[in-house]
C-alpha cells in the first residue's frame, strides 16, 4: 500500500462536502428517477450543456453525479471514475470518498484498494470519511494485512481515535478472523458505545466464538435493539435456536421494543426448534402492530408454519399475500418438499413458472419432489434451464464451487438415478470437471439401486484416488451397492474399513445394509448377532429386513423373534403379521399362521396400499389399488381389461408361502 503523502498544504485535503450553491440545476433531480447508465449520460450531457460544471456549483454537480453512479443500485462506478477523471489535476476529497465506498459495497471490494493507493498516489490524504469504507472492503475481503497497513495510516493521521474509524477497525478484524486484534482495538479505544459492543459481538458470533459473545453482551450497560438483534440472530445462525429464544425473552423482560429484524431471527429459531407456539405469538404480534404488509416477515411465517408442521396456516398465508416475491414461492414449495407432499410441490412450481423467474433454491425444493414422483421430463426441463443460464461447461464448473450450485447438481445426479435414467446421471457428472464429495456420493447412490455395484465400487475406488475422503453417506451407497448384488465378502470388507480406516461410527442405515447383506446370504444367525452388537438401537427397518430373510430361508424361531420386536416398534403394520404368517405356513404349522391371521382381523390391520405413478405431458399422475378417483378411470379400467384378456393373465400361487391378505390360511388355499 502506497505511503501516506505529507503534502499537508494540498488544497483538497478538506473533509468538508462540495458546498451547495443557492440554487441547483434542475437536472440534477432526474437522478433519483434514472433506470440506467443511458438516462444517466442524458442527465449528464444536459447539465455540460448548461454550464453548470464550469460556475461556481460545478463541485457540487459533478459530486451529486458521482455519488449517483457510485452509490445508486442502477449506477455505473466505472463511470464515476470517469467523472472524477474529469475534474481536474485536484479532485474534491468527497469524489474520492464517495468511489472508495461504492467499491466497498460491490462485488468487487478489492478495487476500493486499489482505487486508495491511486488516491494516495495523487497527493491526496485520506480523512474520517476515507477509512470506514476502506476498513469495510478489506472486510469483505478478510485482507487483514492490507487492514494492518490502513489502520497505522490511520494511527499516523490521528484518526484512529474517531468513532467511525475506530468501529470499522473493530468490524475489520473481526470479520477477517482476527479476533485478538479486534479485541485489543476495542480494549484501546476511549468511546465504548452501543456500536464498537455490536461490531466486536458480531465479530465472535460470525468465527463460532458464542461463549465470547455472550459474554461482552452481558457487559454492555445499555443494550440498543440493534444489538438484541445482533446476539440473537448469531445464535440463531448458528444452531443455536433455544438460546436464540431464551434471548428474546429477555429482550422483552428488558422492556426493549424488538422491530423486523428481531422477528425474523426469532421466527428462524421457530422454525429450527419447531416452536410453533412462539411463532404463533409472533404471527399475532406482527398483525397487532401493523406489520402485516412486510413481505419479509411473511416469507419467513411461512417458512415457520411449513418447518413446523402446519401447511394448511402455511398455504393460507401464501394464498392471501398478493405481492408474493421469488423467496415466497421457493419457501412455499420447500415446505411441500420437505414434507413429502411433492404432488403439492409440483403443482405449486407449474403454478410459479406463469409469474415467477425460479432460481437455484427453486430447483433444490422441486428435484427430490421428481426425484420421488419420477417426473422425469420436468426433471430434464430444469435441467435444460440450468444449462441454458449457467452457459458453457466451464462456467458451470466453476459456479459447482459454490455450495448452493453444487448441491444443485447433486439433486440432479439424484433425481436422474430415482427416475430411472442411470445414464443421464453419469453423463450429469462425466460433465463436471470439478466435483466435490456430495456429487460422488449422489453416483454412487444412483449405481447401487440399478444394482450396478460393480461401477459403483469403482467409482468409489476413483473417488479415493482423487483424494477424497468417503464420510458416513458415501458408505451407505458403497454398502447397499453390495447388498443389491450380494457381495458378502465385499460388504464385510467395506464395514470394517468404514470404522478402522477412516473412524466413522457406523449408523442405523450401515447396520441394516449389512442385515440385507447377511440375510440374502443366508447368514441369519451372524446377522442375529450383527444386530446384537450394534451401537444404536434398531429400527423397524433391520428387523424387517432380518423377518423377511427368515422367511425366504425358512428360519421359524428366528422370524418370530425378529417379528416380536418389530410389533414392539410398529404395533399396527399389517406387514408385519403378513410376514410371520408366510413363516409359519412354510413350515406347516397351520394353527400359529390362522392364530397371526386372527390378529390381523381382530384388529382390522391393513397393509397400506401400494401406489405407482406415472408422467404424461409434464404432470404426474398417481395411482393406488382398486383407486378410481381419477377423471379418466373408466378409460383405464377398459383399457386394463382389455390388457388382461389378450394376455390371457392367469394368478396362480406357486408356493404356499405367498399368503394373500383376502385368503383363508389352510392347506386348502393353494391349489
Amino acid at each position: 500500500m502506497a505511503a501516506v503523502s505529507s503534502a499537508a498544504t494540498s488544497p483538497f485535503l478538506s473533509q468538508a462536502l462540495p458546498q451547495k450553491p443557492a440554487e441547483a440545476h434542475p437536472l440534477l433531480s432526474l437522478l433519483p428517477r434514472c433506470r440506467g447508465l443511458e438516462e444517466l449520460r442524458a442527465v449528464h450531457a444536459g447539465v455540460i450543456k448548461s454550464g453548470a460544471l464550469r460556475d461556481h456549483g460545478a463541485c457540487f454537480s459533478l459530486g451529486k453525479l458521482v455519488e449517483f453512479c457510485a452509490l445508486s443500485p442502477v449506477g455505473d462506478l466505472s463511470y464515476a471514475v470517469l467523472l472524477l477523471e474529469s475534474a481536474g489535476p485536484e479532485p474534491h476529497q468527497f469524489l474520492w470518498n464517495t468511489i472508495i465506498r461504492g467499491y466497498s459495497l460491490s462485488r468487487s471490494p478489492a478495487e476500493a484498494v486499489s482505487f486508495y493507493v491511486r488516491m494516495l498516489l495523487a497527493g491526496a490524504l485520506p480523512n474520517s470519511h476515507t477509512f470506514p469504507s476502506l476498513f469495510k472492503a478489506c472486510a469483505a475481503m478478510a485482507a487483514a494485512g492490507q487492514g494492518r497497513q490502513a489502520h497505522a495510516q490511520a494511527l499516523k493521521l490521528g484518526l484512529a481515535g474517531d468513532a467511525f474509524v475506530h468501529t470499522s477497525l473493530i468490524n475489520m478484524y473481526a470479520r477477517s478472523g482476527e479476533l485478538l486484534d479486534a479485541r485489543r482495538v476495542f480494549d484501546a479505544g476511549c468511546l465504548r458505545d452501543a456500536v464498537s459492543f455490536t461490531a466486536l459481538i458480531k465479530g465472535y458470533l460470525l468465527w463460532g466464538e458464542l461463549t465470547s459473545a455472550r459474554q461482552m453482551f452481558d457487559r454492555m450497560p445499555k443494550k440498543d435493539v440493534i444489538a438484541w438483534n445482533a446476539i440473537i440472530a448469531g445464535f440463531s445462525q448458528s444452531g443455536h435456536p433455544e438460546e436464540a429464544l431464551r434471548l428474546f425473552r429477555e429482550m422483552m423482560e428488558a422492556k426493549v421494543e424488538p422491530n423486523e429484524s428481531t422477528m425474523l431471527s426469532v421466527l428462524s429459531a421457530c422454525a429450527q426448534s419447531g416452536s410453533a407456539e412462539v411463532g404463533t405469538w409472533i404471527h399475532r404480534w406482527t398483525a397487532d402492530r401493523g406489520m402485516r404488509s412486510s413481505l419479509r416477515l411473511t416469507n419467513a411465517l411461512i417458512d415457520m408454519y411449513s418447518k413446523c408442521g402446519d401447511l394448511v396456516l402455511a398455504r393460507e398465508l401464501f394464498d392471501g399475500t398478493p405481492s408474493r416475491d421469488r423467496i415466497s414461492w421457493n419457501v412455499m414449495i420447500g415446505g411441500y418438499s420437505r414434507t413429502s407432499c411433492y404432488r403439492e410441490a409440483l403443482a405449486l412450481f407449474r403454478q410459479m413458472q406463469l409469474s415467477e423467474e425460479p432460481n437455484e433454491v427453486t430447483f433444490l425444493n422441486v428435484l427430490p419432489a421428481c426425484a420421488h414422483l419420477g417426473a422425469l421430463d420436468i426433471g430434464k426441463w430444469i435441467h435444460s434451464y440450468i444449462k441454458r443460464r449457467m452457459g458453457e461447461s466451464s462456467a458451470m464448473d466453476d459456479g459447482l464451487r459454490d455450495a448452493t450450485t453444487a448441491a444443485l447438481f447433486t439433486s440432479l445426479i439424484d433425481m436422474y438415478a430415482k427416475c430411472g435414467s442411470i445414464e443421464a446421471a453419469e453423463q450429469v457428472f462425466d460433465d463436471l470437471s470439478y466435483r466435490n464429495l456430495s456429487c460422488w456420493n449422489a453416483l454412487i447412490a444412483g449405481l447401487a439401486l440399478h444394482g450396478r455395484a460393480e461401477e459403483a465400487l469403482r467409482y468409489f475406488e476413483m473417488m479415493i484416488g482423487e483424494g477424497f475422503r468417503p464420510d458416513d453417506i458415501t458408505f451407505v451407497g458403497v454398502l447397499s451397492a453390495c447388498c443389491h448384488a450380494g457381495l458378502v465378502e465385499m460388504g464385510r470388507f467395506y464395514f470394517d474399513s468404514m470404522i478402522k480406516d477412516y473412524s466413522i461410527s457406523p449408523k442405523v442405515h450401515h447396520y441394516g445394509c449389512m442385515v440385507g447383506i447377511l440375510g440374502r446370504a443366508g447368514l441369519l444367525e451372524e446377522a442375529w448377532s450383527l444386530i446384537g452388537e450394534m451401537e444404536v438401537e434398531p429400527d423397524g427397518a433391520i428387523w424387517s429386513s432380518l423377518l423377511g430373510a427368515c422367511c425366504v430361508r425358512g428360519h421359524v424361531e428366528l422370524a418370530e423373534s425378529a417379528a416380536s420386536r418389530l410389533i414392539e416398534l410398529e404395533p399396527d403394520n399389517a406387514s408385519v403379521y403378513v410376514l410371520l404368517s408366510n413363516a409359519y405356513a412354510s413350515a406347516g404349522r397351520w394353527d400359529d399362521a390362522l392364530r397371526v391371521r386372527a390378529i390381523i382381523n381382530d384388529r382390522s390391520l391393513k397393509r397400506a396400499p401400494g401406489s405407482s405413478s406415472i408422467e404424461v405431458g409434464n404432470v404426474v399422475h398417481e395411482f393406488i389399488v382398486g383407486d378410481k378417483s381419477h377423471a379418466e378411470s373408466r378409460e383405464i379400467y377398459q383399457m386394463l381389461e382389455i390388457l388382461a384378456k389378450s394376455l390371457s393373465l392367469a394368478w396362480h400361487f406357486t408356493r404356499p408361502s405367498l399368503v394373500n391378505e383376502q385368503t383363508e390360511v389352510s392347506p386348502s388355499s393353494w391349489g
